[in-house]
């Protein structure tokens, strides 16, 4: 009874110690614990990705990041350089970028591909004279008239807004579809050499590169600054404009102000012109930087012609509508 009583005793000895001792040790640990939900103080929102192509329509993002304006704005900006246009969308679907500066057949690829986008703004093509394309004969090519391109093979990249500025500037001049003829050629290097060889006896090209192989011999048979046909624009994912509207419209409006000084001011900019639009070393004496308009959305015949091409193409099954593409809330308010 004796041995019982002390065993007993011992017992409730320890389980009175074990509770001060995790007692305690609660205690101290509760004031440095933070609940499940808290956020750590001072923590910074990330930047908003842009993605970026060596090309002129990506200059404003150059000159704010150089100015400063971004910084100004309160915005973080990463700007993320991509070799090319596919890799540039595939990283977009996968949301490791937020937004780019792409053209309406890219908007209404990545939409029927799943990645909702919105415009935002029209980039360059607000004017006829903004982002010209055109179509070249060969230097030894003796076609001086885009009518006289019926049933001769044009090298463009099939199913992009290469072929689509393609199909219009020669509808504009009288060759029907069935004696339109094109061929794959997509890196625009690539199609330049083959133009300037003679290997092709036409090509469409976008400036620089098209006044580049001018100024090597090539014809200009027509361009498309008699009407407005093409625009590049400013996009983001439609996830990502949920998440961060204020943010992204203070993108967009930067964007804007950079587009303006440059325009106002191209001389302060050559240098960073050159240099971030790659601009061929033949020409970079001679060849003048573009003019960005005010912000502003694409017209809704603008973004139909697009749709309705791209049905007749059979890129799309139905066209998308134009509120289906555009966000106008990201637009600078008046």
């Amino acid at each position: 009874m004796k041995r019982y009583g002390f065993q007993r005793y011992r017992v409730l000895l320890m389980l009175i110690m074990m509770m001060f001792v995790l007692g305690g040790c609660g205690n101290a640990g509760t004031p440095s614990t933070p609940a499940p939900s808290a956020q750590p103080t001072g923590q910074t929102a990330q930047p908003v990705k842009i993605g970026i192509l060596p090309i002129e329509d990506n200059l404003p993002f150059y000159v704010a990041d150089k100015d400063g304006l971004f910084k100004q704005a309160g915005v973080s900006v990463e700007l993320v350089p991509f070799p090319s246009a596919v890799e540039r969308d595939s990283a977009l679907q996968a949301g490791q970028i937020d937004g780019e500066v792409a053209d309406l057949v890219a908007v209404g690829l990545l939409k029927k591909g799943g990645t909702d986008v919105k415009v935002a703004s029209i980039g360059l093509g607000a004017t006829p004279k903004e982002g010209r394309f055109a179509i070249l004969s060969s230097p030894k090519s003796s076609i001086r008239q885009a009518s006289e391109l019926k049933d001769v093979e044009i090298g463009v990249s099939l199913n992009s807004i290469i072929d689509y500025v393609t199909d219009q500037m020669l509808h504009d001049v009288g060759v029907p579809d069935q004696e339109i003829k094109k061929l794959s050629v997509p890196k625009m290097p690539v199609r330049v050499d083959l133009l300037l060889s003679d290997q092709l006896k036409a090509a469409c090209l976008p400036d620089p590169l098209a006044t580049l192989a001018a100024a090597k011999g090539a014809h200009v048979l027509v361009d498309d600054t008699y009407r407005n046909i093409s625009q590049t624009v400013l996009l983001f994912r439609k996830a990502a404009i949920d998440k961060n509207l204020t943010r992204l419209q203070a993108v967009v409006k930067v964007y804007g102000q950079a587009g303006q000084a440059l325009s106002q001011n191209p001389g302060k900019y050559r240098d960073l012109f050159i240099e971030k639009a790659q601009v061929p070393a033949p020409i970079k004496d001679t060849y003048q930087a573009p003019t960005f308009a005010k912000l502003q959305l694409p017209t809704e015949d603008e973004v139909n012609s697009v749709m309705q091409w791209m049905v007749s193409k059979k890129l799309l099954t139905n066209p998308y509508a134009y509120q289906d593409l555009v966000d106008n809330r990201l637009l600078p308010q008046a």
